[in-house]
């Protein structure tokens, strides 16, 4: 059996494929239960972050496991193959090793050097062990990757060369401003509760924020993360958990919005957003506990630079969740309006007010400007061609008043939000094409070098490891011949006594392992080296060993493993105490 991964990141595919192919945990589930059920694949673990969705699995065909998983993949993601195939890696054996390794210690994350993607990769094993898709390879790989990853940030200065992706959107956000001083007394909104939320909201404590304000569906975990926040000793920031019903009122009063929720659609549309930023508000009277202020319903925002100003479409018809840039919103109108459209999202000076104004008379018009244009047509020989506007300086965005970053995977704030007049938004995207600048440290050599030893040495503990039941099953067979030879002793000479028998079988025992020792020792040597795994076919073919006794000590082994396994995390539960 032979390790495979086959996936997708931020480096292989654009954010827009990425959004479209993020799997719910109930899409991880169900993507485990189907890889391991299917003929290449024994065991498989799902790595799914906010910029990659990767597939492991221990496969005895490479291209049938290739075609398999990414089939599974595209079924499972709601993406067809062949749009998902070109975006699609694939790495084997010691390359997959090397992948993941790399990966663990934050090399191929889009911010290097984060420490985050660790915690992922104990909740993906943990996933695996739970479902039973996981076995010794994929707790073998997965449990060595999270010691090298540690290994990388405490033997070097990788933490230098990156952050958390939170920190870096921060930054972002911040326009060059140190994040502290930015975030210096501000009110922040956070929805959702799970790791990256948070994250996020442990960051925006420590960075001088005023007020945290934790949404979230379920609403005991937004309570406990507003009390862990509150009850902080490196904090004073002031925490409170509300409904999601709540998150518009919240939009009123927020600076800082962040969002990461496992949301199969828009949490924030660009109308809301834009409501939020019309509708803010100082101090904000008092509510009863539990319960839910209403929000002020206000318009879009007056026009201005990056608003929706002149858009020729009928913004309220448009479908809720939908960007007016999007297809979506385009479908069905008519050729004019579809041109108007096309050059007001291109930049154009489309002026929608003054089209509405001739609407009046445009049954009118129409004839008349067919006419005159038919008779240039025919006077001349052609059509004029009409000039397009000369280019209108900008006036200057202003300066934002609500700050939106979205870590989610699929986003949950409208993209339509960065056309919007006093806000600000920071999402996967844009922080994947700040990455691509930031600098690299010098440390990142040295990761790779620790990567480079660590997979060696998992290859060569594997392959050991292969032919270790083998070796087993040799001395096993030996043993089973010694009492052979002894019971036949002792038929031969009954009247042996127990001193002189006890000696005799001593004698032939310290003779086989003499004999067998070099050997043994020697074949694993070998068997650890690049190509060893054809030395156990050799020993089971030379002493004629049966194949199911070799299969036998493995699944022992498996069951001594699992065991102990299972008694640590039920220890480590235990320890941790209730949730």
């Amino acid at each position: 059996m032979s390790l495979l991964v086959v996936g997708l990141s931020h480096r292989s595919a654009p954010v827009s494929v990425l959004d479209r192919a993020s799997l719910s945990l109930d899409a991880q589930t169900k993507l485990l239960q189907d890889t391991v059920a299917a003929e290449p694949a024994t065991e498989a673990a799902v790595l799914a972050t906010c910029n990659r969705i990767e597939l492991y699995a221990d496969v005895d065909k490479f291209h049938a496991g290739v075609a398999e998983l990414s089939t599974l993949l595209a079924q499972h993601s709601g993406v067809g193959l062949d749009e998902l195939t070109p975006h699609l890696y694939v790495h084997y054996e010691d390359r997959a090793v090397h992948h993941m390794f790399s990966v663990a210690c934050g090399l191929d994350s889009m911010v290097v050097g984060e420490g985050q993607i660790l915690g992922q990769i104990k909740d993906s094993l943990a996933r695996a062990q739970g479902l039973h898709t996981a076995g010794r390879l994929m707790n073998d790989l997965f449990q060595q990757s999270l010691r090298v990853g540690k290994r990388a940030h405490s033997e070097t200065g990788i933490d230098r060369a990156g952050q958390s992706l939170v920190t870096f959107g921060l930054e972002q956000l911040a326009l060059g401003t140190p994040v502290a001083t930015w975030a210096q007394g501000k009110k922040a909104l956070v929805i959702g509760a799970g790791s990256m939320s948070s994250l996020a909201a442990a960051t925006l404590a420590r960075a001088g924020v005023s007020e945290i304000v934790i949404a979230n569906r379920t609403a005991d975990r937004a309570e406990r993360l507003a009390e862990i926040l509150t009850e902080g000793d490196d904090t004073d920031v002031l925490a409170r958990a509300v409904p999601m019903a709540s998150v518009p009122f919240e939009l009123t009063r927020a600076d800082v919005v962040v969002s990461c929720t496992g949301a199969t659609g828009l949490v924030l549309t660009a109308e809301a957003i834009a409501a939020g930023v019309e509708g803010r508000v100082g101090a904000q009277p008092e509510t009863v506990r539990g319960e839910v202020p209403e929000a002020r319903t206000a318009p879009l925002p007056p026009v201005s630079t990056g608003a929706d100003e002149d858009c020729p479409l009928d913004l309220a018809s448009v479908q809720p969740g939908f960007s007016v840039m999007g297809e979506a919103a385009v479908a069905g109108m008519d050729a004019a309006t579809l041109e108007q459209h096309a050059t007001w999202a291109a930049g154009g000076t489309v002026d929608r007010r003054q089209s509405v104004r001739r609407g009046v008379d445009a049954d009118q018009t129409d004839p008349e400007l067919i006419g005159a244009l038919a008779a240039t047509a025919a006077s001349v020989g052609r059509i004029p061609e009409r000039r397009r506007p000369e280019p209108v300086a900008e006036p200057p965005r202003p300066e934002p008043v609500l700050y939106l970053l979205d870590l989610a995977m699929p986003r949950d704030i409208d993209a339509a939000a960065h056309r919007l007049a006093g806000v600000r938004l920071v999402d996967i995207e844009t922080l994947a094409d700040a990455s691509a600048d930031a600098p690299m440290a010098a440390d990142v050599d040295e990761v790779r070098r620790i990567v480079s030893d660590e997979v060696t040495a998992f290859g060569a503990a594997q392959r050991a490891a292969h032919i270790t039941p083998t070796v087993v099953a040799l001395r096993t067979m030996a043993a089973d011949v010694v009492a052979g030879e002894i019971a036949r002793l002792e038929g031969r000479l009954p009247g042996l006594d127990n001193k002189h028998r006890a000696e005799i079988t001593q004698t032939v025992r310290r003779v086989v392992d003499k004999l067998l020792h070099a050997p043994t020792v020697r074949v694993k040597q070998l068997a650890a080296e690049p190509g060893g795994a054809g030395y156990a076919d050799a020993l089971r073919t030379l002493f004629d060993l049966d194949p199911e006794t070799v299969a036998s000590v493995s699944r022992a082994e498996e069951s001594t493993e699992k065991n102990a396994t299972n008694a640590t995390n039920a220890n480590i539960a235990e320890n941790r105490g209730p949730a």
